[in-house]
Order: C-alpha cells, then sequence, then structure tokens
C-alpha cells in the first residue's frame, strides 16, 4: 500500500512537472501593429475590434479598438473592469465627475459596473489599446 501511494505522488509529481514545463514552453513574444490589425465590426455599429489575445466574448482580453469619429456609445457601465491607453484621435469619455478626453500616450481605468459614457474624437474618431478582465459587454444605462 505504501509503494503504491509513492509511486501514485511520483506519477503526480511528474505530471505537474510536465504541464508546468509545457505551459513554460508555449510563453511567447507577442507583437502587433495597429496600423495592420484587421478590424472587425461591432455589433453596436461605429466602432471595430482586432483581438490580440484572449476572447471579448468570453473572458478576459487584450484588443485594439478603434471608434468611427463621432461615434456615440451612449451612458453605460460594464460587467468587467477595463483599461485603455490612447493611440490616436481621441476617447471621449464622461462619467459624474467630469469629462476626460484620452489621447495617444493616455491611460484611462474604468471599474466594472461604473456607469460612464464614451465616444470617438468628431474629426479623428478613436485608436485605442483596451484590456478587459473579463468578458466585454455593454450595459445600457437605465
Amino acid at each position: 500500500m505504501k509503494k503504491s501511494l509513492i509511486m501514485v505522488l511520483a506519477a503526480a509529481a511528474l505530471a505537474i512537472v510536465f504541464l508546468v514545463g509545457v505551459a513554460q514552453a508555449q510563453k511567447q513574444a507577442i507583437y502587433a501593429s495597429s496600423a495592420k490589425a484587421t478590424y472587425k465590426p461591432m455589433p453596436t455599429g461605429g466602432a471595430s475590434m482586432d483581438v490580440l489575445l484572449g476572447d471579448p466574448e468570453k473572458g478576459s482580453h487584450k484588443t485594439f479598438t478603434k471608434f468611427d469619429p463621432g461615434y456615440d456609445a451612449g451612458m453605460h457601465s460594464h460587467t468587467n473592469d477595463v483599461s485603455i491607453v490612447g493611440i490616436k484621435g481621441a476617447y471621449l469619455y464622461k462619467d459624474e465627475a467630469g469629462e476626460k478626453r484620452v489621447g495617444p500616450g493616455e491611460f484611462l481605468f474604468v471599474p466594472g459596473g461604473h456607469k460612464h459614457w464614451s465616444g470617438g474624437d468628431k474629426t479623428e474618431g478613436a485608436l485605442f489599446y483596451e484590456e478587459g478582465s473579463g468578458k466585454f459587454d455593454v450595459i445600457p444605462a437605465k
């Protein structure tokens, strides 16, 4: 009995070492250019997204996202946290604390559940890098 328990534990330890090795081997550098990205229109219209990592429909994700000039997402919230870094144009943001114009090199963190308005600059629209901590959704404000 003791010998079989040792064999099971040894096999489990080897399996863990193997799985850790596989996970580490799959780590790789990823390069992406927003200028060469393939943007897919979002169902809401006026916005498009290129997924870099993850799956916005299922969980955490990293994307390049575009808002057309003058795009208006209306007042809404997201279930999960969203982080944004401006690349080109300006991501326009408004909440009870005021308005922000998130331009190239600027960062905005929006916590899940926080009601806000967002849109794209009237002339240039917005191109930004976005990270979501979970599935991406838009919940219209009531």
